[in-house]
């Protein structure tokens, strides 16, 4: 069974893109994997100083906050899985914060299953460059490798659950 750590970039909580990672967790835990949901609109994490301190002392970064957690959660991972509304075609800040700070993970990440869950208003075509932004991500973590992706068309909150979204997520998760 696989260890997923399941990361919510969403500033709102219960937002369409957490409603998704929901259903994905839902299809994995039946499966019997163990998942983690980490949400990042609860976690403290500031922006990467590119003083390449980690680079230079094993990976530790010189900012003390919920990052140095949240990394070691990714490398202990089999498989990850990166939500995000769609902010002006590329991820939330919240998410981008993030996968900035990994690199203090060094070669300490690799050989990860990614699987991506986006949202966002337009049609599932304008999620492509999101979509890009995250598999750039994935190209740098060696041995890794995009699973699976859900594309979730809706603006209000909530309104993704009647959508074939949810059932793809939580299809997905079942996969995994």
């Amino acid at each position: 069974m696989k260890k997923i750590l399941a990361i919510v970039g969403s500033p709102r909580k219960g937002g369409n893109s957490e409603l998704l990672v929901d259903e994905f967790i839902k299809g994995a835990q039946e499966k019997g994997h163990t998942v983690e949901k980490v949400c990042l609109r609860e976690k403290k994490i500031a922006p990467c100083l590119a003083c390449e301190a980690c680079l230079r002392n094993g990976g530790t970064c010189v900012q003390k906050d919920d990052m140095a957690a949240i990394l070691d959660k990714i490398i202990a991972a089999d498989a990850i899985v990166l939500s995000t509304p769609v902010y002006y075609y590329s991820v939330c800040a919240q998410l981008k914060t993030m996968i900035d700070r990994t690199l203090a993970g060094g070669g300490k990440m690799k050989n990860k299953a990614f699987y991506f869950i986006v949202t966002a208003a337009d049609s599932p075509g304008a999620m492509e460059r999101t979509m890009n932004d995250l598999q750039s991500f994935v190209d740098c973590v060696p041995g890794s490798v995009v699973r699976g992706r859900v594309y979730g068309q809706a603006f209000a909150a909530g309104e993704i659950q009647s959508k074939p979204a949810m059932r793809e997520a939580y299809e997905l998760g079942r996969q995994c």
